[in-house]
C-alpha cells in the first residue's frame, strides 16, 4: 500500500500563509492584542463585496489576514470558548484533570492518607487516567475539533475574503 502524500507547501503557498504564520508566532500576546481593530472597522459592512476572481480573493485574503489577523485570533478564541461551553462533558474532563494533576503535584510525591485508605502518587496518577481517558473519549474531542477548526476556516477566510481593502490601499497597489 503505498503512502499519499499531500503537498501542503503547495496549497499554502498559493496563498501565502507561510508568511502570515510565521508573523502569529513571533508576536507576544500583548502586542497580538494591542494590534486589535475597532469592531466598527471589523464589521463594516459597507466593503463587504463579492470578489471579481480568484486573484482578488487571494489579493484580499493576504491582505485581511495581516491587517485584521488580533480580530481573527480573538474570533477562534470566542468560537473555542463556545466549543466549550456547548460540550460540557469536554469542558469537565479538562477541569477535572487539571485540577487532578494540581492535585497530585501538591502532595510532593507523599501518599494522600484518608484515614481508612492510603494511596500512592502512582495509583493517584492510574486512577485519574482511568477515570479521564473513557470520559475525554465519550466527550467526543475529535467532533470538537473538527468543529471548531471549520467554523474557524469558515469564518476567517469567508470575513476575509469578502472584506474589500480600503480605498487609499487599493489605489497604493496600482501605483506600483
Amino acid at each position: 500500500m503505498t503512502r499519499v502524500q499531500i503537498p501542503l507547501e503547495a496549497l499554502t503557498s498559493r496563498l501565502n500563509l507561510g508568511s502570515q504564520l510565521e508573523g502569529v508566532r513571533s508576536q507576544s500576546l500583548s502586542t497580538r492584542f494591542a494590534n486589535l481593530r475597532p469592531i466598527s472597522e471589523f464589521l463594516n459592512l459597507s466593503r463587504l463585496s463579492k470578489p471579481a476572481g480568484f486573484g482578488e480573493v487571494q489579493s484580499r485574503v493576504n491582505y485581511n489576514l495581516g491587517y485584521f489577523s488580533s480580530n481573527y485570533v480573538a474570533v477562534a478564541v470566542m468560537l473555542l470558548i463556545y466549543s466549550l461551553l456547548t460540550n460540557l462533558t469536554l469542558l469537565f474532563d479538562i477541569i477535572f484533570v487539571g485540577v487532578g494533576l494540581f492535585a497530585i503535584k501538591k502532595l510532593d510525591g507523599r501518599d494522600l492518607e484518608l484515614g481508612f485508605a492510603r494511596a500512592t502518587t502512582s495509583q493517584l496518577y492510574t486512577g485519574l487516567f482511568v477515570i479521564a481517558v473513557p470520559l475525554f473519549i465519550w466527550a467526543n474531542p475529535i467532533g470538537s475539533a473538527l468543529w471548531l477548526v471549520g467554523a474557524t476556516g469558515v469564518s476567517i477566510l469567508g470575513h476575509a475574503s469578502f472584506m474589500d481593502k480600503p480605498i487609499d490601499t487599493a489605489f497604493s497597489e496600482e501605483a506600483v
